[in-house]
């Protein structure tokens, strides 16, 4: 992650582009296939540190995961041997679940109802981060989960056995991990398990359990909160293949270079438009950028779609609530798309940014003011002063992916030159995105340009 990079301004930004896999479904996709009875194969799965992460915890279970010569890159595929529960067992050491908070808060929850006993850790980074929130709704299932820290911080240990049905609970906060984790763990209880949550999140384990023939409602109720009931299945879950849709927070970054920069016309394809992920969609859209859905259609039960984009001319805008929620991780994104738009932009309702890989709230300011720009932190997000523009600068992603790929799209923007530090950050959720830029130079000056 110690890499350096340069990104020089664009010239004009022409292309196509093809995102990798969603990295939530992929995820999802591996657990539930090595549950499944049956081959199951997973198409486009994104081959990135998370979710080799989750691949790895899963064949330290005894999962039979098999990758399939000879694909493209970005089409990679997987061929997941399922043999239900079954298959699963004690691992013979610590699950390292790396940096990925979303491998270690689900595999908690599927590990629950499963034998034996495991202990998930991760890197510095990942033990810093807050597991409460998934231990405790889980205990609550009378699941025998306990963490360090009085069950606040990795390593968390999960000691399988019989889990309780018959309950509704409260997660506490809107996350799809911590939602998962309670779905997951509810597979193996001995009655039906609501799930209430205080704002709709990403429904990717609703969709996919439902494909596997698990009984799943979702009841909306006031304020924005969702009921999930499931109904535990008297066997084990079906095999089912997956394609994976292309990730839009992935998309995001070419989006939001695309309608920031005066001379731009970019194409993403293939990309995943489920509307419990597509917030930043919206919020572009509300800040006026021209983007463009074509092609709509449903692959494995997610919508997906090609966008299309081209140079327009932003306005700030208000980001919070439910809105906020949907867009959380490409707030830093609007932060600097609000950087260079007309007038002000507020975003709110984001304290769950102060606890993603790095605190992305604090973080997000220090990088854009590093570009010239007028960011005020606030507790629960940022006011961001539109109209500034930005200058070159040397920018320390500080080991979050996110974050480095923001900087880059801020130098392509800027004037002069823009140098990230620990730019290898990227191989977490976008391995091939140093490559994709420099594939899309076509013109020398030019930092983004398809040949």
């Amino acid at each position: 992650m110690g890499e350096t990079r340069t990104v020089r301004p664009a010239s004009r930004l022409r292309g196509t582009v093809s995102v990798p896999g969603d990295k939530s479904v992929t995820h999802r996709a591996l657990m539930l296939g090595a549950l499944g009875a049956g081959d199951s194969r997973i198409e486009r799965f994104l081959d990135a540190a998370d979710t080799r992460a989750t691949l790895g915890c899963l064949r330290a279970l005894g999962a039979t995961i098999e990758e399939v010569a000879g694909a493209a890159p970005g089409e990679g595929v997987l061929l997941v041997r399922g043999r239900g529960r079954a298959g699963l067992g004690e691992p013979a050491d610590v699950l390292d679940c790396e940096n990925s908070g979303t491998t270690i808060r689900l595999l908690s929850g599927l590990l629950c109802g499963l034998p034996g006993l495991a202990v998930l850790s991760g890197d510095a980074s990942l033990r810093q981060r807050p597991m409460d929130r998934v231990v405790r709704p889980l205990r609550a299932l009378d699941a025998d989960v306990t963490a360090s820290a009085g069950g606040t911080r990795a390593p968390i240990v999960v000691r399988g056995g019989p889990v309780a049905g018959g309950r509704r609970i409260e997660t506490g906060v809107a996350s799809a991990q911590v939602k998962s984790a309670l779905l997951l763990a509810a597979l193996e209880a001995d009655g039906p398990t609501t799930v209430i949550e205080p704002q709709a999140t990403r429904d990717h384990t609703e969709r996919m359990l439902a494909a596997r023939g698990v009984g799943i409602a979702r009841t909306p109720r006031a304020g924005g909160a969702v009921e999930v009931t499931l109904s535990p299945p008297p066997g084990d879950l079906e095999a089912v293949d997956v394609r994976v849709p292309g990730d839009v927070s992935a998309a995001a970054f070419w989006l939001v270079a695309a309608a920031l920069h005066p001379d731009a016309e970019l194409t993403l394809r293939g990309v995943g438009v489920n509307e419990t992920r597509t917030g930043i969609l919206d919020v572009l859209g509300g800040m006026g950028a021209a983007i463009e859905r074509l092609e709509e259609r449903e692959v494995g039960g997610e919508p997906i779609a090609d966008l299309h984009v081209e140079s327009s001319e932003l306005r700030g805008m208000r980001v919070d609530g439910e809105l906020a929620l949907r867009a959380i991780d490409e707030l830093p994104l609007v932060a600097l798309a609000g950087a260079l738009a007309g007038g002000e932009t507020v975003i709110a309702d984001a304290a769950e940014l102060r606890v993603k890989e790095s605190d992305r709230i604090a973080e997000t300011a220090r990088l854009l003011r590093s570009f010239g720009a007028e960011v005020e932190e606030r507790p629960d997000g940022l006011r961001i002063a539109g109209g500034a523009g930005l200058r070159g600068a040397c920018v320390d992603a500080g080991g979050d992916h996110r974050l480095a790929m923001v900087a880059a799209v801020a130098g392509l923007l800027a004037s002069g030159e823009t140098v990230v530090e620990g730019a290898g950050a990227v191989a977490v959720s976008y391995p091939r995105f140093w490559s994709e830029l420099e594939r899309l130079q076509g013109v020398p000056g030019a930092g983004l340009e398809a040949p």
